[in-house]
Parts: structure tokens; C-alpha cells; sequence
């Protein structure tokens, strides 16, 4: 036990590292790329190739010998403490225009690349000299260790360190223990030179080798490996996808998938006792048609429960299948190099190739018809038409999906800031035009001629929008300058008057695009208007105080919040743009986050009362189907505003959560403000 200590020690140390820092480097980038789910998905290509790249180099390095391989890997480990700490650098903030995906990866590349190339190495290769120097037991089993050192770090990124540690803090920290790793793991390659130098390798054993290296894996069972690892990423980053683009975008949303993902691992590899193939298997027969079948569906409490178990039933049957085509160990670094290709071309096809070449959010629908078609392969006998049909109803349901997320549109395009679709509707004789991103309408307007200009959806005239602008103009009839972020199908604009100035700013090219082709609230209106592009937060940083009448807050996509937005650094930031007598307007409207207690903190803070205007136009005799129900929370110090008939009746108070703590760009739990 206590030869074997080292090697299981440093493996659980480097997988704990491995994984504590995906969500730490992820929550820094996030706020600079709009928040949006998509960087998740990038940064896991990131994760995926390196973790390939360290692999390979496991698997390559063993024909360097032993002793070669120990010393450059101790080497490289010496130069990668050169990279600490991994914090990333400001000057990564994109400016604009700036393609996202290729500054993801090569700022993930400069901040953690050498580190966590080298923790990837750390699995396979210990292993291999596990196994060089004992000959005996079975090293998969330190597999399942190391999967099981990730899943700490991922469970306790959220219930531990998030809530109790800013970025800087754990930036430094991570670093400071990977200083400690990099000590460990040389130790220990030490310590395996040095038993292979007093005990070395008997005549028969390397016969046993030699014969061994004859009899390598066939080509077509290393491409079932390298099948079934690809086929459990992309159910992963797929399902990931489904939870979180309309839910939040931050760290312990991808965890919780991320760790099913990881527990199958450790099951799985570490007895075949846990993978119950006829179980599984059988699970899997109704559950695909069914997943395919709720695709549509917006209830999270059905959709969340339904695809996470279904995640855990697909990864276990994939990692299941995997472990039970493992091969002798002295393969394992060609087994795990296939697995990593698998996982990493999984990443890829999920988040590159995917939004360049799908319309539409489709990758759940095809993804599960991929792996009916892998659990029909797998099958056999008369089995085989068992798994025929489930084929057959997988792909019957998920077409159906696509046929229903593109009924009725007229546009639908996509970008790495997710998904636009525009739909016309009839109705009383006059055509609606409605904006959905996600599948949340952001915005639409009524395209009759003498409609054309009025202010609808979220914006209609008893939203707070609406009233508001409607006391200014009595309280304070001169020119106004207006900023909004989040652009959207440019409702806002039908407020605006001759002299006054809006300026929106919005992320998506895409948006931007779609807003000048469909819809005519910015060519319409009598102010002057204009669109910067980019993050809203990163563009006010750039820029000189603008001394804003009003300021909207209005960036998300779906029901996905850029939690960058309601930070005390992103207030401040508000507040210095704002004229005195300002209003910041924040969109509210959520089905799963309460955002009104976190607004209030950070009022507060400023010195600024946040009231609650909640508008149900169904409720009170109002068009119900140009005008959404809304709940928009007004910021300022305006007392006159306030107290002005507008608003005066329909201004709720919002009470203040005295333990919640404000939130900053490096600490915010979103555990305490879900519905």
C-alpha cells in the first residue's frame, strides 16, 4: 500500500487541480464575452484538445524509454512554474468586433496551456510506470481515482470555493498548490527510476512485452473506443447546451452535468460490478424517443430532471461499453489516447461545428439519434431490431422537433451569441412581427402601417418603459440621451423624440443585422440613433461618461442571465454614465432567477431607491397579444420621478434580503436567488 501511495496520490492531485481550474479560468473570460453559454462550450473544446494533446505525448514518450520520458517530463513541469499564476490578463478583453472563438482558445492557451497540458500527462503516464514497476494489480483502477479527485473539485467549486473565495484567490491559490504538484510529481518519477534502476525488468518480462506490443488492439475495436468516448462528450456538451441556455450561464450549471459525466467514469472504471449492461441498455430503449420527444418542452422541472438522468444513463452505457473493451494494460496510453480523441472530437463537432453549420439549436435532436444508432451497433442478434426501432422513434420525435422550432419562421440564422429566429403572426387583421432569441421573444412590432411605430412586447405603455418615458416627458420635456444594452428588435426606440439619442449596444452581429432587415423601429424613429458593437459593459468602460437619462439593462438571450451585468463593478460603472436625475432600467422578467433582491443590494450601495413595476396587460383589459407581461425594476434618485401619477400607483416596493451578499465580478452565488 504505502509503494503504491505516491502514484495514486499525485494522480488524485493533478485531476483535482485538472478540474478546479475549468470553472475558475472559465468564470474569469466569461463577462468579456458576453456571458453567454458558448464560452463554456469553447473553453471545454480547449479542455478536451489539451487533455488529447497530453495523452498523445503519454503514449508517444513511452518509446523514448523510461528514463528519458521521467527526465523531460520533469523538465517541463520546471518550465510551466514560468506561467503562474493563471490569471488572465485584461488586455484579452475583445474591443469589439473581434471573432470569439479563435481569442478563447488562444487566451486559454497563453493563461493555462503548459499547466494543464502537463496535468493531462499525469493520468496515462503514472500509470504506465505503475505498471513498469509492479507489474501487478490493475492501474484502471487509478482511472476511477482520478475521475473521482475531479468530481471533488467540480462539486466543491460551487458549494466551497465560489462562495467563500474571490478569483484572485483562488487564482493564487490553484497556483500555489500546482507549485506543490509539480514538487510531487517529480518525487515520484524519482522514486520509479530509481526501483527500475535496482529492480530491472526481467528476461521474461520482456518477452511478455514484446509479444504484447504483436498483439496490439485491432483497428476497428480502437475505433469503437474512440466511438463511444466521442459519443459521451457530445451527450454532455449537447445536453449542457439544453440546461443552461435558458437557465444562467455560470460555473455550477455546467458542473452539475460535468459531474454526472464524471461519476459514470468512476463506475464504470472502477468495477465491472457497477455497469449493469441489460440495465442500462434498457433504460436507454424508452429514453431516447423520449428526451427526443420533450425537446421542445420549457418546464424546467421537467426538462432538468429528465435530461441529467438521461445524461447519467447515456454516459453509462457509453463509459460502461468502453470498460468493457479495455484492453491489457500495457496498451492503456493507445486506450486512453482514443478515448481522448473521442472526447475531443466530440467538443469540437458540439461547439464549433455545430453553430457553423446548423440553423438552429439542433444538436440535442441529432445527438440522440447518433447514439440510437450507436446502441443498435452495439447490439446484436435479434436485439438488433430492437435497437432498429428505437432508432426509427428517436429520429421520428427529434425531426419533429426541428419541424416545430422552425415552424413558422421567417428568419432563422445563428451566431456564436446563439440563436435568432423571426415569426409572423395574424392577428385581428394586423401582422405581428416577433424577435425570439432563444426561445424567448425579445421584442416585436406591429408591421400595419399606422401601427408601425408603436412600442410593443416588453415595452408597451404600461411596462415600466413605458410609464417612465411618459413622466419624463411631463417632468422634463428637453432632449434626452438614452442608452440601451441589448439592442433586440429596437423597441425602445419608438420612444424616442426629436433631439433626443440613443445609442444601443449589442454583442451579435447577427442581431444587429436582423434588426436593419425586419424590423423598422430604429429607421423609424424621430431620434438619432446608433449601435456600438460588442459587449455593452466592455463598450461603457472604453468610453467617456455619457451623462445618460436613461440606461437599460436588457442583454440576455433566452432566459440566460450575463451575471457580469449586475455586479457592484458593472453599478458603478452604470452610475458614472448616469445623469443625476437618471434612471437605470433593468429587465427583470425571468422564469427561474430573482433578480429583484440582487438589483436592491446594488442600489443601495449607490445610494439609489429600486422599485418593482410589474405589468400584466391580459390582466387589466390590455392588447394581450402584442404585449408580453413584464416585471422591469427602475433604479435612481429621482423623487419627483417617482412620485409622478405614471408611476406613483403601480411602483412596488422590493424588499431587501439582508444576507444576500452583493454581488461582484469575482463573487456571486446564484444558489441564493433561484426561484
Amino acid at each position: 500500500m504505502s509503494a503504491t501511495l505516491p502514484y495514486a496520490g499525485t494522480i488524485f492531485l493533478s485531476a483535482f487541480l485538472l478540474f478546479l481550474v475549468q470553472p475558475i479560468i472559465a468564470k474569469q473570460i466569461l463577462p468579456w464575452f458576453g456571458g453567454s453559454a458558448a464560452v463554456w462550450t469553447t473553453c471545454l473544446v480547449f479542455f478536451q484538445s489539451t487533455l488529447l494533446a497530453g495523452y498523445a505525448y503519454a503514449d508517444l514518450t513511452t518509446r523514448l524509454g523510461q528514463k528519458r520520458q521521467t527526465w523531460l517530463h520533469i523538465g517541463l513541469m520546471a518550465v510551466s512554474l514560468v506561467s503562474l499564476p493563471i490569471l488572465a490578463s485584461e488586455t484579452w478583453k475583445p474591443i469589439g468586433d473581434e471573432e470569439p472563438i479563435g481569442r478563447i482558445l488562444l487566451l486559454l492557451t497563453l493563461t493555462i496551456g503548459l499547466p494543464y497540458f502537463l496535468l493531462s500527462t499525469t493520468t496515462p503516464l503514472l500509470q504506465t510506470w505503475y505498471w513498469q514497476r509492479f507489474r501487478t494489480g490493475v492501474p484502471y483502477r487509478l482511472f476511477a481515482l482520478s475521475n473521482f479527485a475531479s468530481l471533488l473539485a467540480l462539486l466543491g467549486f460551487p458549494v466551497l470555493f465560489e462562495p467563500w473565495l474571490d478569483l484572485s484567490t483562488l487564482g493564487w491559490g490553484w497556483s500555489a498548490i500546482y507549485a506543490g504538484f509539480v514538487v510531487v510529481c517529480a518525487a515520484t518519477g524519482w522514486i520509479s527510476l530509481k526501483a527500475a534502476r535496482d529492480n530491472p525488468m526481467p528476461a521474461s518480462a520482456r518477452q511478455s512485452t514484446a509479444e504484447a506490443a504483436s498483439t496490439a488492439p485491432k483497428l476497428g475495436t480502437q475505433a469503437q473506443w474512440l466511438a463511444l468516448s466521442a459519443m459521451g462528450s457530445v451527450m454532455l456538451l449537447a445536453i449542457s447546451n439544453h440546461i443552461t441556455q435558458n437557465i444562467a450561464s455560470v460555473p455550477f450549471m455546467w458542473v452539475i452535468p460535468l459531474s454526472l459525466y464524471l461519476i459514470t467514469f468512476i463506475l464504470c472504471f472502477d468495477h465491472p460490478r457497477w455497469y449493469v449492461r441489460w440495465l442500462y441498455i434498457g433504460l436507454l430503449i424508452p429514453g431516447l424517443p423520449l428526451m427526443a420527444w420533450k425537446i421542445p418542452s420549457l418546464s424546467l422541472s421537467v426538462a432538468a430532471p429528465l435530461y441529467l438522468a438521461g445524461l447519467f444513463v447515456a454516459c453509462m452505457f457509453c463509459h460502461g461499453e468502453l470498460a468493457r473493451l479495455k484492453p491489457d494494460p500495457r496498451h492503456l496510453t493507445r486506450f486512453y489516447l482514443m478515448m481522448s480523441v473521442g472526447g475531443a472530437l466530440g467538443a469540437v463537432l458540439i461547439a464549433i461545428v455545430a453553430p457553423l453549420t446548423l440553423e438552429g439549436y439542433f444538436e440535442l435532436n441529432l445527438s440522440l439519434v447518433a447514439l440510437a444508432l450507436l446502441l443498435m451497433v452495439q447490439l446484436r442478434g435479434v436485439q438488433l431490431l430492437l435497437g432498429a426501432a428505437v432508432v426509427f422513434a428517436t429520429a421520428w420525435y427529434a425531426t419533429q422537433g426541428m419541424l416545430e422550432y422552425k415552424d413558422e419562421m421567417r428568419v432563422m440564422e445563428r451566431d456564436f451569441y446563439g440563436v435568432v429566429r423571426i415569426r409572423d403572426r395574424e392577428y385581428d387583421g394586423t401582422d405581428y412581427r416577433a424577435m425570439l432569441h432563444g426561445s424567448i421573444i425579445h421584442g416585436g412590432q406591429l408591421l400595419g402601417e399606422k401601427f408601425q411605430n408603436t412600442p410593443s412586447d416588453y415595452f408597451g405603455p404600461t411596462s415600466g418603459y413605458g410609464r417612465m418615458f411618459a413622466a419624463m416627458n411631463e417632468i422634463a420635456p428637453g432632449p434626452r440621451k438614452v442608452g440601451i444594452i441589448g439592442l433586440g428588435a429596437g423597441v425602445v426606440a419608438a420612444y424616442g423624440r426629436a433631439g433626443d439619442a440613443l445609442t444601443f449596444y449589442e454583442i451579435s452581429p447577427k442581431v444587429i443585422e436582423i434588426e436593419k432587415r425586419e424590423f423598422t423601429f430604429l429607421k423609424g424613429t424621430a431620434a438619432k440613433t446608433s449601435v456600438v458593437i460588442g459587449d455593452g459593459r466592455l463598450s461603457l468602460e472604453r468610453e467617456s461618461p455619457h451623462g445618460y437619462q436613461v440606461l437599460g439593462i436588457d442583454a440576455f438571450s433566452g432566459d440566460s442571465i450575463p451575471m457580469h451585468l449586475i455586479t457592484r463593478e458593472a453599478m458603478a460603472l452604470y452610475v458614472k454614465h448616469l445623469a443625476p436625475d437618471g434612471v437605470i432600467m433593468f429587465q427583470a422578467t425571468n422564469r427561474y432567477i430573482d433578480l429583484m433582491p440582487v438589483i436592491k443590494r446594488l442600489a443601495l450601495e449607490v445610494g439609489m431607491e429600486a422599485v418593482l413595476v410589474s405589468d400584466s396587460p391580459q390582466n387589466t383589459g390590455g392588447a394581450t397579444y402584442w404585449q408580453s407581461s413584464t416585471d422591469q425594476v427602475i433604479v435612481t434618485r429621482n423623487k419627483a420621478l417617482l412620485e409622478h401619477p405614471r408611476l406613483k400607483d403601480v411602483i412596488q416596493p422590493i424588499a431587501d434580503r439582508k444576507n444576500l451578499a452583493t454581488f461582484t465580478d469575482s463573487h456571486h452565488n446564484l444558489f441564493q436567488i433561484l426561484k
